[in-house]
């Protein structure tokens, strides 16, 4: 069996479990596999696979099929045009999330010398983005997860901005000192309501951390501690940009208005959807 027949053969397999977007899935697998580029599986088609790369194959698409999420299987999940090293500790990076990262980027450009403060980092994927594309910014990363600070302190070593990273170990907001104050707030926090999480795709149940993932009863547990007390740790002007989920962004606006926030907007994702809230403190 050639390369391209078996990978073919994964193809017609994944597609029958109902995975999404098989061929893709296969064409990454086979890549990692093959050791080449998606583009250049073609250039090996016609090759015989070595018994080790048909054992590999045969494993990673068992994994698959399991519904472990790909970027699981391969150690690695893009974001911004960088790879993060990404496990079971940590939510895989989203393309959604990257209007975040573009959003609290145009809002720091022109600072002089701007602090940002990415509230349960993860991967490290927001803080770390923010250090490469703004190499003026100090961010402090935080998370109450050890494992997942370990792994964005990798991630920040491996990409070369750990001089620009500051990792603490800490549950929400107090993460910063009494008194220390930020130009940035900027956080993906846990949005999915407690008892939507067993109808998420197993991929998402089963594999991604329920610590990033559970909001409360209604997912907007940590919205409100955001929205409470997020102002009193922002420098006059300052900005807090969160994430939150599909339909909530009434009750998002209702909380942030109620805490007396100079203004409050919402803003869409690249799908169109209204994803993330930007509240402005006062001067």
């Amino acid at each position: 069996m050639t390369v391209r027949e078996l990978m073919d053969k994964y193809v017609r397999l994944l597609r029958r479990a109902g995975i999404k977007s098989p061929r893709a899935d296969v064409e990454w697998l086979a890549s990692d596999v093959f050791k080449c580029s998606r583009s250049e599986l073609a250039l090996h088609g016609h090759k015989m696979p070595t018994r080790e790369q048909v054992d590999r194959m045969r494993k990673n698409i068992k994994r698959r099929l399991d519904r472990e999420p790909l970027q699981h299987i391969l150690g690695i999940g893009d974001f911004y045009g960088y790879e993060f090293r990404v496990s079971s500790a940590v939510l895989i990076p989203r393309p959604e999330t990257e209007t975040l990262a573009e959003l609290a980027l145009g809002f720091l450009h022109p600072l002089p010398a701007p602090v940002a403060f990415d509230l349960g980092t993860g991967s490290g994927c927001i803080a770390i983005t923010l250090a490469k594309r703004c190499p003026g910014v100090k961010v402090i990363a935080s998370d109450v997860s050890e494992s997942a600070l370990n792994l964005a302190k990798l991630n920040a070593e491996t990409l070369d901005a750990i001089e620009q990273v500051e990792f603490r170990e800490a549950d929400g907001l107090p993460a910063l000192a009494e008194g220390e104050q930020v130009d940035l707030i900027v956080s993906n926090p846990p949005y999915i309501p407690s008892g939507d999480i067993a109808g998420l795709q197993p991929e998402v149940r089963h594999y991604d951390p329920h610590l990033a993932l559970d909001g409360g009863e209604d997912g907007l547990q940590f919205h409100r501690l955001l929205a409470a007390e997020g102002q009193s740790r922002l420098k006059p002007g300052g900005k807090l940009m969160a994430e939150f989920g599909d339909g909530q962004e009434s009750a998002i606006e209702g909380l942030f208005a109620q805490a007396a926030w100079a203004s409050v907007k919402i803003t869409n994702d690249l799908t169109g959807r209204p994803r993330i809230v930007i509240a402005s403190a006062g001067q």
